[in-house]
């Protein structure tokens, strides 16, 4: 059960990397918004944004198919722990009622944020175990 259950989690934080990528690969300006409006206008430029993009689709594809974990794993966490503390007062204050001057400025749907980065640590902690993941299939790791 808990190699399928790994695999799951290797799938969906893994899609979430490819979708997120894709939009900014395929409409950097949505990622220059984003970072204009949530990472205090780091890296918005288009040009790096769509690099960016195209980084976290092959990130989230090695990830999918469980190759180069030893990398990739980290780099996953890298990315989504790194954007949870960008948003942290979402997270901390999901109403808006203490970190915000306005109730409406704050962004509960970024909450789940929370479980995401969660995933990503079990899979670095439970790596030996995934028994599906590729690299460990071709390469006998």
């Amino acid at each position: 059960m808990k190699p399928i259950l790994l695999l799951a989690l290797r799938v969906s934080t893994g899609a979430l990397l490819v979708i997120w990528g894709a939009m900014r690969a395929g409409s950097p300006e949505l990622g220059v918004g984003l970072a204009d409006k949530y990472y205090g206008g780091a890296v918005n430029s288009a040009a790096i944004q769509a690099a960016f993009g195209w980084g976290e689709i092959a990130l989230g594809a090695l990830v999918i198919l469980g190759l180069f974990r030893m990398i990739a794993y980290p780099l996953q966490a890298l990315l989504l722990i790194g954007g949870l503390a960008m948003i942290w007062r979402h997270i901390l204050d999901p109403f808006g009622r203490f970190l915000f001057a306005e109730g409406s400025q704050a962004n509960v749907l970024f909450f789940p944020s929370t479980t995401v980065a969660v995933a990503t640590l079990v899979l670095l902690a439970f790596k030996s175990e995934d028994r599906l993941a590729l690299d460990r299939i071709i390469f006998r790791k």
